[in-house]
């Protein structure tokens, strides 16, 4: 299962769960009518990426592992635009027994 983000966005996932998490730059690249030159995604301590992040048509997907039951993690996905735009998004994500 992939969970799409679109800002702001809280996710659960299970403490032995590997799942995708994307996030959705479409609508705000038509408005500024801009690409994707670059992206990282920042995974904070305790969860693990797994495999490298995917770029593909204004989508960021990046598959994650682990974490702690209770506690809530921020994972950050960054661009910059062929324009030079630089922008961020959360996915705020809650690690809950499923």
């Amino acid at each position: 299962m992939a969970f799409s983000a679109t800002q702001p966005f809280s996710a659960t996932k299970d403490p032995s769960a590997r799942l995708d998490y994307t996030w959705d730059w479409r609508p705000w690249l038509a408005a500024v009518n801009d690409t994707i030159d670059e992206a990282t995604v920042y995974i904070p301590e305790g969860l693990t990426a797994v495999g490298a992040r995917v770029i593909a048509d204004g989508l960021i997907t990046q598959r994650v592992e682990g974490g702690v039951l209770g506690d809530t993690y921020k994972m950050v996905c960054r661009i910059t635009t062929v324009g030079g735009l630089i922008d961020e998004k959360t996915i705020n994500l809650t690690i809950l027994n499923q």
